[in-house]
């Protein structure tokens, strides 16, 4: 059993690999395999899915799991014991929970010794990293035509205080 993300990206059994891609190279990724469907799955989500309602799985070997805090994510993932557990990464489980995240990063790794898990993310932050840092591999994928260009910490920082647009999400103002 494995998953390809891109040619010559795997993710094979036995590891916890942290992922950050677009929405659709993921969703391509597991609806376009279908030998998932004979392995036990767990997709693992918080308070908001963005992947969700975009899987395309009829198998009766998926199962849906939803902690809303970090130490309901603790209790779901030492329960897992299935051959490939995706976790969506959700920050707010960690609002508050700061101290859980060395804990949760060791049961991702733990798990990761008998399964194949796959911690996943749109985007970097500051919870995500602090979780990958316990993953065997940590694969950064760009959408098609883009460039990886490092960030230097002038440019986030004027992000922060509206200089520079953010792509990836926007507050809309209040009236």
């Amino acid at each position: 059993m494995r998953i390809e993300l891109r040619r010559g990206i795997t993710l094979h059994p036995g590891t916890f690999t942290a992922v950050i891609a677009p929405q659709a190279l993921i969703l391509s990724a597991l609806n376009g395999n279908p030998d998932l469907q004979r392995f036990l799955f767990l997709f693992v989500c918080g308070n908001y899915s963005r992947l969700l309602s975009g899987i395309g799985r009829t198998s009766a070997n998926f199962e849906v799991r939803r902690p809303f805090t970090a130490d309901q994510l603790l209790t779901v993932l030492n329960e897992a014991g299935h051959t490939v557990v995706f976790v969506e990464h959700d920050p707010t489980l960690f609002d508050g929970g700061e101290r859980l995240l060395a804990p949760a990063a060791a049961a991702l790794r733990d798990t990761g010794r008998e399964a194949l898990v796959i911690l996943y993310a749109p985007a970097m932050d500051r919870s995500f990293a602090a979780l990958a840092r316990q993953a065997d591999r940590l694969i950064e994928l760009l959408p098609p035509g883009e460039t990886g260009q490092p960030i230097r910490p002038r440019d986030v920082r004027s992000r922060r205080k509206g200089g520079l647009q953010s792509r990836a999400q926007q507050t809309l103002e209040v009236f």
